[in-house]
């Protein structure tokens, strides 16, 4: 495989047939390739989101992320729309699940997919892989400390979210939870508690927590940036997705 890869702006039709804006990466070689849904964290539709779609190319998968917040704040920067956003309580879950779908039939209809979808977020983006994961007909999830899977936000907290874990028996794909031991936001207690929830429901899934990290550990633009966590993380992730979206 090369690694020669193309990176777009393209629009893709989302929840309630909106028309909005996504980031696509694709590899240019002939093979099959599985597709990735890349949900950006709170901080919104940015560049290092766009690299991490960028990476899953230069590997081997069509990967395309949805501008969440292309609805609320059209063409406003990164920062800009993330604080409209945040203002308004979050996207909703409805909204997500409807964006998702979208961003994953797009993958399916490109030319060489295998028809295999993965979904990853980050952060919010964690908690909205797992809301995808229990939706929709996907094939593998990574969520990456995703915050309010099994607690609701404090109330003071910017995001209006509601606690997933009811949802737990709908997950019909592999799960991948990749955490730091120093977070608050899923804190281990919380990982800890879906970890025996899908166990006891039999769902597959493996987690790993990380010492010496907390939030935001892949975020290399940011103080949080962990290097030998993230690297883990990476090698992990494309593990299991070489495991479940090969051809």
């Amino acid at each position: 495989m090369s690694d020669a890869l193309r990176a777009e702006t393209v629009t893709i039709t989302g929840h309630n047939d909106d028309e909005i804006e996504a980031y696509l990466a694709r590899p240019l070689d002939a093979a099959p390739f599985g597709g990735v849904v890349v949900i950006h964290h709170m901080p919104g539709y940015d560049a290092a989101t766009k690299e991490m779609v960028r990476t899953f190319a230069a590997n081997g998968y069509a990967a395309l992320c949805p501008n969440l917040y292309a609805r609320e704040a059209p063409g406003a920067s990164p920062d800009d729309a993330a604080a409209t956003v945040r203002a308004s309580g979050g996207v909703p879950d409805e909204r997500l699940v409807g964006d998702v779908d979208g961003a994953a039939k797009y993958l399916r209809a490109l030319d060489g997919a295998n028809g295999r979808i993965g979904v990853i977020g980050h952060c919010s983006g964690g908690r909205q892989t797992f809301l995808a994961a229990v939706s929709l007909d996907i094939d593998a999830a990574v969520d990456c400390y995703g915050a309010f899977v099994v607690n609701t936000p404090p109330a003071e907290f910017p995001l209006k979210a509601t606690s997933l874990l009811h949802r737990a028996a709908d997950l019909h794909c592999p799960l991948l939870g990749l955490f730091g031991a120093e977070d608050g936001f899923p804190g281990p207690d919380e990982v800890k508690i879906l970890d025996e929830e899908l166990t006891k429901l039999g769902k597959a899934h493996e987690f790993h927590t990380y010492d010496g990290a907390g939030h935001a550990f892949f975020a290399v633009d940011r103080p949080s940036y962990r290097v030998e966590a993230a690297v883990d993380g990476w090698q992990k992730i494309f593990a299991f997705y070489g495991q479940h979206l090969a051809a």
